[in-house]
């Protein structure tokens, strides 16, 4: 067999089944492989963010990688934006990106690129160019290892012309997947000692530790301790809703974080890291621990946190302790004659059907998400790791691939949305059970908000015009129908709510354009109830901190 025949079989035996597609001429003996394999199933996306963002949201669901075939370093480099979150969020996904043939790339061709050294940026863990057809399926065997390691990562296997196209190729067993340690005893007694001594303590919960299972010992150790549970801003798969032991997010904004950690004398983190800044500012502290918080490891990436947690408590004596979890509790459906963001996600918490996904990008738009879904139906919640737009609509598409019987839906903001506009056209050409929400505000507001805080002088019309998105004013429900998704566009609560029903109980994908103002003008002193409202539990002191610290 030549060798993409080999790494073909190799990929279908280590269970790989799904590969997001944009190949060119260098990928085409890959390409024809694929149908040696009944096993693989091939998904064409039309930019490559599409395809590396959907294997993101793939292996956040499957718990295993999915691969991406990508044309050389550009191909390469018009997917590192969603590979960046994949890393970002510890995802595991093996990127295979095609290459001249050996002989051909030192004549420098309009096509050659060092692709390596683009490629360490998102898989700094292992970046290979495979350069024999006999140790390709190797190569590849050495990539699954450390995608699938503890924690997940992108792996990136370089696979020229003619290693793919010559004979000699022979597919190899892969090893079975590596097992993750636990915490050790001594971290372990020092826990117990220090959650018995009566001290403040919260617990932020990471990446594996945010699963349900984690979720019930952390809440069991809470419960017993008074310690506070806290979860990473955006994280890569939060279990949450009714009957899920609740954690609150550390929030987006340094101000925020810094108030919700204050007066905690220590912090355990758990497959976290320690909080800082999304951004510095002119005067403002990039780390979030308070002065005097000590920071304690339970369990790095490394390490299993569900098991780590489990034995920190059992060691406490509480792992049969019942813990509370979040009462079912669904919002009302909302009213009014004009639509709103808060609106919008208050029907999504009305409707939200059971065992769900959701994706979640929409940005500003969806600063009430979190308050309006805590008591809704059990569901999965995916987040922008990485913080690189145009994560959620790839992100749906391997999601639903994943778990084809799971209503999906993704929320994104417009200006996100037209980064990676192209899924929704896989979404149609894989008929794949997504609702799409976009929140048309015509704006970036994000950006008018940090413009606010990064405490730039006075914006005139030149820098407001680069954060407008009115003229001309986008319309999704056009360029989605001319991609072969159902959808409509509305402008009251009751519609968004009659076309949010229509297209939960319809199969297939669709698309809801919901036009709405934007969120947040700026962090003006009247719409500070609307961030403390996102953040559930806030006590009065804080409302008054913010509005001394945020108004401008």
């Amino acid at each position: 067999m030549n060798g993409a025949q080999a790494l073909m079989q190799t990929l279908t035996d280590a269970g790989i089944e799904v590969c997001f597609t944009n190949p060119g001429t260098s990928e085409m003996h890959f390409v024809a492989a694929l149908d040696d394999q009944p096993r693989m199933r091939a998904v064409l996306c039309l930019f490559e963010g599409v395809a590396t963002g959907a294997a993101d949201g793939y292996a956040r669901m499957a718990d295993k990688p999915a691969a991406t075939l990508l044309h050389l370093g550009c191909g390469l480099g018009n997917g590192l934006a969603n590979l960046h979150n994949a890393r970002k969020g510890k995802v595991p996904v093996l990127n295979i990106v095609g290459d001249h043939a050996t002989y051909h790339a030192p004549l420098d061709a309009q096509l050659q690129s060092d692709i390596e050294t683009v490629a360490r940026n998102v898989s700094p863990g292992f970046v290979r160019t495979a350069t024999q057809t006999g140790t390709l399926a190797q190569d590849a065997v050495d990539a699954l290892q450390v995608a699938r390691g503890r924690p997940g990562q992108v792996a990136t296997l370089i696979l020229p012309a003619d290693v793919s196209w010559s004979d000699g190729g022979q597919a190899v067993a892969p090893p079975p997947a590596p097992v993750a340690p636990v915490c050790d005893d001594t971290t372990l007694e020092s826990l117990v000692a220090l959650l018995q001594s009566g001290a403040r303590v919260a617990f932020l919960l990471g990446g594996q530790a945010l699963r349900e299972a984690a979720l019930v010992s952390a809440a069991r150790i809470a419960a017993h301790s008074g310690a506070k549970l806290f979860s990473e801003v955006f994280p890569t798969r939060l279990t949450r809703g009714a009957g899920v032991p609740a954690v609150e997010r550390m929030a987006y904004l340094a101000e925020l974080a810094s108030v919700q950690l204050r007066g905690f004398e220590h912090l355990v983190l758990v497959d976290a890291k320690a909080p800082v800044s999304f951004f510095a500012y002119p005067g403002k502290k990039s780390e979030l621990v308070p002065p005097g918080c000590q920071v304690h490891t339970l369990c790095s990436p490394e390490q299993d946190a569900a098991a780590s947690l489990t034995r920190l408590a059992q060691a406490l004596g509480v792992d049969a302790l019942t813990p509370p979890r979040s009462p079912a509790l669904r919002p009302s459906r909302p009213r009014g004659r004009k639509l709103t963001a808060e609106k919008v996600c208050k029907a999504i918490g009305h409707l939200l059907p059971e065992n769900a996904i959701v994706v979640d990008e929409a940005i500003t738009s969806g600063l009430m998400l979190p308050k309006f879904t805590a008591g809704a139906p059990r569901h999965d919640l995916l987040t922008l790791t990485g913080g690189a737009i145009g994560q959620a609509l790839p992100n749906a598409i391997g999601a639903a691939i994943a778990c084809p019987n799971r209503p999906v839906l993704a929320l994104v903001g417009d200006g996100s949305a037209m980064y990676t506009i192209q899924a929704l056209w896989t979404m149609a050409r894989e008929g794949l059970n997504v609702v799409t929400v976009i929140f048309n505000n015509a704006a970036y507001s994000v950006l008018n908000v940090e413009l606010s805080r990064v405490g730039a002088q006075e914006a005139g019309p030149k820098a407001k015009a680069q954060l407008d998105l009115s003229a001309p004013g986008l319309n999704f429900t056009a360029l989605a129908q001319g991609m072969g998704v159902p959808a409509t566009r509305v402008q009251s609560p009751e519609g968004f709510v009659q076309a949010l029903e229509r297209t939960l109980s319809t199969p297939g994908p669709h698309l809801i354009e919901a036009l709405v103002p934007p969120s947040l003008s700026g962090l003006k002193l009247k719409l500070l109830p609307t961030v403390l409202e996102s953040l559930e539990g806030l006590p009065a002191p804080v409302a008054r901190f913010l509005k001394r610290k945020l108004a401008p």
